[in-house]
């Protein structure tokens, strides 16, 4: 019989492998030995009658047909780690858990009041957070199986995947106070030509989107800092070290931080944050509930254009 011989083991460290790009990286994973890890690929490999990975003096990459089969595991597992996690929560009651993926600050900045009020009313039930870099790490978790719920930015719709937007976020450009432009009531793009910008994280949905926009008024923007969240960005541009254009986050606001200024960014369009699930329709009834919880509290302290990647 076809594929008698692969287990779901052979699929798992199969999938990890893609997803690291090395076999000795999966094998500390893991806690065994990389030959114990090629073995797995090895073992698909002659089911498959193809190479499935190949080896570079920097890792593995997946073959055609490693790519096709890692897009089929990742779903396939996907769906039975998801249906799995259901059944344990059936099985505990209420007391289940949920798990979720997002970026570094995005409880701080989203979640707080919604968190404090979810486990109030299930005192029993185990929130996960699994922090990622970008947007697209949230979704390969949460494609793969290891998350309820994914809190992102929203760019282009992927595959495979269920939104639901939450948020608005208008930009702003944050300034140190003694800054030439901090005297704007608001700032435009040429007012960029000759700013030195502190970079949001390569890839990212927030980077492109400003980018882009500056690219269409002809405005090539100079990053000479590098920072991995909006956060990061905003305390250095209130440091004087550069200017920062970055969504207006509420906890930015107000009198706690006199050394900045938030100048409102009207014809950048706003950035979009929110949920990401596999099928909301078969979402668990705690997960669904942390998710509108979330959302409830959103609604409620939208930020306005001139206060401070769901980062």
């Amino acid at each position: 019989m076809p594929w008698a011989s692969v287990t779901i083991d052979d699929l798992r460290v199969f999938a990890a492998v893609c997803r690291a790009g090395s076999l000795s990286a999966v094998a500390r994973e893991l806690n065994c030995t990389q030959s114990a890890v090629s073995q797995h690929v090895r073992r698909l490999e002659r089911e498959v009658g193809l190479a499935l990975i190949e080896r570079h003096p920097r890792g593995v990459v997946p073959t055609t047909a490693g790519s096709l089969l890692r897009t089929a595991v990742a779903a396939g597992l996907g769906s039975i780690d998801h249906a799995l996690h259901r059944i344990a929560e059936l099985a505990r009651g209420e007391g289940g858990s949920v798990r979720i993926t997002t970026g570094a600050t995005s409880i701080r900045h989203f979640m707080s009041a919604a968190v404090v009020d979810f486990r109030r009313r299930f005192p029993q039930v185990s929130l996960e957070f699994q922090t990622e870099v970008s947007s697209r790490s949230c979704l390969e978790s949460l494609n793969a199986g290891r998350v309820d719920l994914a809190w992102i930015t929203l760019g282009a719709p992927a595959r495979g995947v269920d939104r639901r937007p939450v948020v608005e976020l208008p930009w702003v450009l944050a300034v140190a106070a003694g800054d030439p432009l901090a005297a704007r009531a608001r700032i435009s793009p040429a007012d960029l030509q000759d700013a030195r910008l502190i970079g949001l994280p390569q890839n990212s949905v927030s980077r492109s989107q400003v980018e882009a926009w500056l690219g269409k008024s002809g405005i090539r923007p100079v990053f000479d800092t590098s920072v991995a969240d909006w956060d990061t960005a905003i305390l250095l541009a209130e440091l004087g070290l550069g200017h920062a254009v970055v969504p207006a986050l509420p906890q930015w606001q107000g009198p706690g931080h006199p050394g900045l200024r938030l100048l409102p960014l009207p014809d950048l369009p706003a950035l979009t944050a929110g949920w990401a699930v596999r099928d909301w329709e078969n979402l668990g009834p705690l997960a669904r509930a942390f998710a509108d919880t979330v959302a409830t509290h959103c609604g409620r302290d939208t930020p306005r254009p001139g206060g401070p990647e769901a980062g």
